[in-house]
């Protein structure tokens, strides 16, 4: 069995609610050092990489091309998402059932809080208070006071909830709920869930145009994404993609959404004003979480199979790089190297993400 095979199995035993999400692996990080292919100069931008089976997060330096550093968290990181400061690194650690708080300056791990059971995707509130974990496990979403760096709720929802996304002004958490078919939508000022949206089969990741007027889905198991129209809070179409959608990202403009397929071993590039897919993109074996960068003009695919990323230039819809990262990557964040925007798939992601 091949080690995408074994990720789809992992997502689909997710989906019957019995996941044993780790298997043996190497317990190393990447190098740091380690040298992209192909990789030219760009603005600094940096990207985590949660690397599954060798229980660290991967820093990546798009300037310069190489892994700068390798952070060792929980056992079994899945997810990452960077606070929109940039200056902490949020990291769920699927087996530990906790979240690692990385200090984005000086790399450490500053903190390590208890969640629900197998947390999965992993998001932050706009105004920087709140951080939101899908805990696939045990069907409740856990909020962390990022002041207190405690939990101070959990809200139940769908069962084997995996992907997380909050909309743009901060006001409504969405989270797809994998053996559930839905997405529950839930009122952050009240922590409530205020409606039940029925979409396609095994949804795992999701995100929401930057208008938040459009919420994208990725169906694992019917291999297509659905669009949900958030103002009348039901699905208005559903889009063909690859086999095994997993990892979902938005350009800034939100003309184009990205998909990473763990099956087909490609990215699907979809029109939002077409709502079909105009282009695909080979990366490597096993894609699983995407980020855009902040800018829009890449794209960030961890290859769960190849231990690598590729890097996507939106311009042209290619793979122009690969970083060698970690053992098993699977969530991806982006932040601009001084701090400022974050942005990930979380999301990415079995952050699947």
């Amino acid at each position: 069995m091949t080690r995408s095979q074994d990720l789809a199995q992992r997502a689909a035993v997710v989906l019957c609610v019995t996941a044993v999400l780790m298997g043996p692996g190497n317990t190393a990080g990447a190098s740091v050092g380690t040298t992209a292919v192909g990789l030219s100069p760009r603005p600094d931008a940096l990207v985590y990489i949660a690397n599954l089976h060798s229980d660290t997060v991967s820093v990546v330096d798009t300037g310069t091309g190489t892994v700068v550093d390798s952070v060792r968290v929980g056992n079994g990181p899945d997810s990452v998402a960077v606070s929109p400061d940039g200056s902490r690194v949020y990291v769920t650690n699927s087996v530990a059932d906790t979240v690692s708080v990385i200090d984005a300056r000086t790399r450490t791990v500053i903190a390590t809080v208890a969640v629900g059971d197998e947390p999965s995707r992993v998001t932050v509130s706009p105004d920087n208070r709140n951080v939101y974990v899908a805990n696939v496990g045990s069907d409740n979403v856990s909020v962390i006071s990022t002041r207190t760096r405690a939990v101070t709720d959990t809200i139940a929802v769908g069962d084997a909830p995996l992907g997380v996304a909050v909309a743009p002004d901060g006001c409504t958490l969405y989270v797809a709920n994998a053996a559930s078919g839905t997405v529950s939508v839930i009122r952050t000022a009240t922590r409530t869930v205020t409606g039940t949206i029925p979409v396609g089969s095994g949804p795992t990741a999701l995100v929401l145009t930057p208008d938040g007027r459009r919420l994208y889905v990725s169906n694992l198991t019917s291999d297509d994404v659905s669009v949900v129209d958030v103002h009348d809070g039901a699905e208005s179409d559903r889009i063909p993609v690859g086999d095994q959608p997993a990892g979902i990202g938005v350009r800034p403009d939100g003309r184009k959404v990205y998909v990473a397929n763990i099956g087909s071993d490609n990215v699907s590039v979809i029109s939002t004003r077409g709502r079909a897919v105009t282009e695909t993109v080979a990366v490597g074996d096993g894609p699983n979480g995407l980020a855009v960068g902040p800018g829009g003009s890449l794209v960030y695919v961890s290859n769960f199979d190849s231990d690598t990323l590729s890097v996507i230039d939106t311009s042209t819809a290619r793979a122009t790089d690969t970083v060698t990262v970690g053992d098993g990557p699977t969530g991806v964040a982006a932040v601009q190297g001084n701090a400022g925007t974050a942005r990930g798939s979380n999301t990415p992601p079995v952050q699947l993400a």
